[in-house]
């Protein structure tokens, strides 16, 4: 009986050390009908759960963090942003394109007007070419994607000055 908790001991100082080496804040393994979980106090909690099949526990490995990249403190403040502008917002998840076809015109670009009934864009979606309106009027200040990149739902596609 001495020598199964020397050895269960033996597994918790391995893991103590574990969680030291890479900077784990909690850590849970699981082995059949037994269970360790340690947790230490830690600003960010980060949770590793380990299941293993059988057998004895392995030791996995895990890369040292890589070091942070000092930035300097004018890169680290947001550029000001103008809440006069409004902002035409994609509907759909898909592919932007400015242009109806590669080699044609781009539908609107920066200085352009719009009104609400005029095509800004189109969203491909499962192969299906989406028209998108701009729905308010206003001047084009920003186009906010590239050519070709996928968006998102909710996603900024222009801004404009009303």
């Amino acid at each position: 009986m001495a020598e199964k908790q020397e050895q269960d001991l033996q597994k918790v100082k391995e893991l103590v050390e574990l969680m030291k080496d890479n900077d784990l804040v909690e850590i849970e393994i699981v082995e059949g009908d037994s269970r360790i979980h340690l947790k230490r106090p830690g600003a960010d909690a980060r949770l590793i759960q380990y299941q293993p099949m059988g057998g004895q526990i392995p030791m996995p490995s895990y890369p040292a963090p890589a070091a942070q990249a000092s930035f300097p403190a004018a890169a680290a403040t947001p550029p000001a942003v103008d809440s006069s502008l409004q902002i035409i917002k994609s509907p759909i998840v898909g592919t932007f394109y400015m242009a109806p076809s590669p080699d044609a015109a781009p539908f609107v670009k920066v200085g352009d007007q719009v009104n609400p009934e005029t095509v800004v864009c189109i969203i491909e979606a499962m192969k299906v070419m989406n028209e998108i309106k701009a729905e308010m009027s206003g001047t084009v200040v920003e186009v906010c994607c590239k050519d070709g990149e996928a968006i998102e739902y909710g996603q900024a596609l222009f801004k404009l000055r009303p």
